[in-house]
């Protein structure tokens, strides 16, 4: 069984729908994951399963050693880094950036009676900083661009240290330069050795950080192909996953995708 991520034959129902089909799924530490879709692939639902915010209709859910259904979700999800669209509107606009990312320690949002210690305060400065955004510290968080957000969405998930990390589309809304910086930044964070275990998921194969270990592929629920991202991610797996004819070029360690 895989120490990070351990899922077996998970099946995830709504209304009659199945949003996730028997996907059978291992992470382990150290590795680094893009998962790819198209829109209702499924992506946001295996992060929710992921994350603890979501039980699985069927099969078994492992996550950093509890099983889902049978631990407490709110012991769990403090050792889990999530940053996500969902996440993002629930963050109040009036809150101090360092505030935004310092009340991840008590896993709540907006800051109300927690007392913190100078060290939280100084590694949510130092997080700041590794993102670029160290000078908007004392800014409203209401007040930043979209890329400014995502790069504090961003240290807010790395702030308790966690042991897994999950990314929901972080480059989504950026235009090239942000995307470029944002996807840079990633990658570095994917190349230190200290850093948790990663699960990015996006549309985009442009937007895959150099140091990612491993790719999944879900269509309509399924998957199209998991593993070293080598040999998942393909012209023909890609295609199949998207459901038209591509071109995939990996140069160095990017990768761009077109139509053929």
């Amino acid at each position: 069984m895989s120490d990070v991520l351990h899922f077996s034959r998970v099946s995830v129902l709504r209304d009659g729908a199945t949003l996730i089909d028997r996907l059978d799924w291992d992470v382990a530490e150290g590795d680094r994951w893009v998962v790819l879709g198209p829109n209702g692939a499924g992506k946001t639902t295996l992060l929710q399963l992921a994350s603890a915010h979501l039980h699985p209709s069927r099969g078994t859910a492992v996550i950093l050693g509890e099983t889902l259904g049978a631990v407490d979700v709110f012991e769990l999800r403090p050792r889990i880094g999530l940053s996500s669209a969902a996440l993002a509107e629930r963050l109040p606009g009036r809150e101090k950036v360092r505030d935004v990312v310092l009340t991840a320690s008590y896993a709540v949002v907006g800051r109300w009676r927690e007392a913190y210690e100078d060290m939280d305060a100084g590694r949510a400065d130092e997080l700041l900083s590794a993102l670029g955004v160290a000078q908007l510290a004392d800014r409203r968080y209401g007040t930043l661009s979209e890329g400014e957000r995502k790069r504090v969405q961003i240290a807010r998930a790395l702030m308790t240290d966690p042991e897994l990390m999950l990314l929901d589309e972080p480059a989504a809304g950026l235009d090239l330069g942000g995307r470029e910086d944002l996807v840079r930044r990633l990658g570095l964070i994917a190349q230190d050795e200290d850093a948790p275990a990663l699960v990015l998921v996006t549309h985009h194969v442009e937007e895959i950080p150099v140091g990612f270990t491993h790719a999944l592929l879900l269509k309509d629920g399924r998957v199209v192909s998991a593993g070293p991202i080598a040999e998942a991610l393909t012209t023909a797996t890609l295609a199949d996953c998207f459901g038209i004819a591509l071109e995939l070029t990996r140069t160095g360690n990017r990768w761009t995708a077109r139509a053929v």
